[in-house]
């Protein structure tokens, strides 16, 4: 049986640190300093990180060009009016250059009408919900859950008339999902040490109840360890790995996804 807590404290010296941004989409993010473009990168970066990182990667950053660099700034005056969208295409709300720019952006099978609605989603979010980290506070505090959290924030972003397609690119965890980029985009805002991969914007969700990214790596890796016995990589293996990080530190058990992660990523190598 192998040493699990030893093997996960020194992946985790060897992964949370400050070399780890370079190689994950964490940069991205980490291009910003405003905590309103660091929050609106970070989501549109999380909502299309899956497949080849650096696919991810270079899809984040044209989606921050098309963004002028500035999320924040183009979310408010960029992106037209919310509150009567069309039945036809997104693209019929603005003829502005700005709108018309995303004509062609796509990441797998996140096109450019969801990306449209992301915007529009956005805008709304910080115009009549007080901004991102307002919906996640409103929905945590249901509960005292992450996934209360999850939930709300999914129910507020789909509150506007839109595609159905839309609604894959947003975890639906009432049917079990396990939320990883969510949780991934949440790890980022919320955690905070003195190494700076994660941001520590958020106040009111605490780190200790943060809940596991569970990626296919870190579901590997934690079956090969022991700490996962559920087959299916979902809500319910989500909750039993983290259940068992708070074992190990109660206050700041998802730390240990960059020791899972890494792992499964780097295959022990230093990065």
């Amino acid at each position: 049986m192998p040493n699990t807590e030893k093997i996960l404290n020194d992946n985790l010296r060897r992964y949370n640190r400050q070399e780890f941004i370079r190689t994950d989409t964490v940069q991205i993010p980490h291009r910003f300093t405003r905590k309103e473009d660091i929050e609106i990168s970070a989501l549109l970066t999380a909502t299309i990180a899956w497949g080849q990182r650096k696919s991810i990667i270079n899809n984040a950053l044209r989606l921050m060009e098309l963004m002028d660099n500035a999320p924040y700034d183009f979310i408010t005056d960029a992106v037209p009016d919310y509150r009567s969208l069309p039945t036809e295409s997104l693209f019929s709300l603005s003829t502005d250059d700005r709108w018309q720019r995303f004509k062609g952006f796509c990441h797998r099978t996140f096109n450019a009408e969801d990306c449209l609605y992301f915007l529009l989603a956005l805008k709304r979010i910080y115009i009549e919900c007080g901004g991102l980290e307002e919906v996640f506070a409103k929905g945590f505090a249901r509960d005292n859950s992450v996934f209360s959290a999850i939930k709300y924030f999914r129910e507020e972003f789909l509150a506007l008339p839109h595609p159905t397609r839309v609604e894959k690119h947003l975890p639906n965890v009432d049917k079990g999902s396990a939320a990883k980029r969510i949780n991934m985009f949440l790890r980022w805002m919320v955690r905070s040490d003195d190494l700076g991969v994660d941001f520590g914007l958020w106040h009111y969700i605490p780190t200790s109840a943060l809940m596991l990214p569970l990626d296919v790596h870190a579901a590997n890796i934690s079956r090969r360890l022991g700490i996962l016995l559920h087959p299916k990589n979902d809500r319910r293996a989500v909750e039993e790995v983290t259940a068992y990080l708070r074992q190990l530190d109660p206050q700041d058990p998802v730390k240990y996804d960059f020791a899972l992660f890494g792992e499964g990523v780097f295959d022990g190598k230093e990065i």
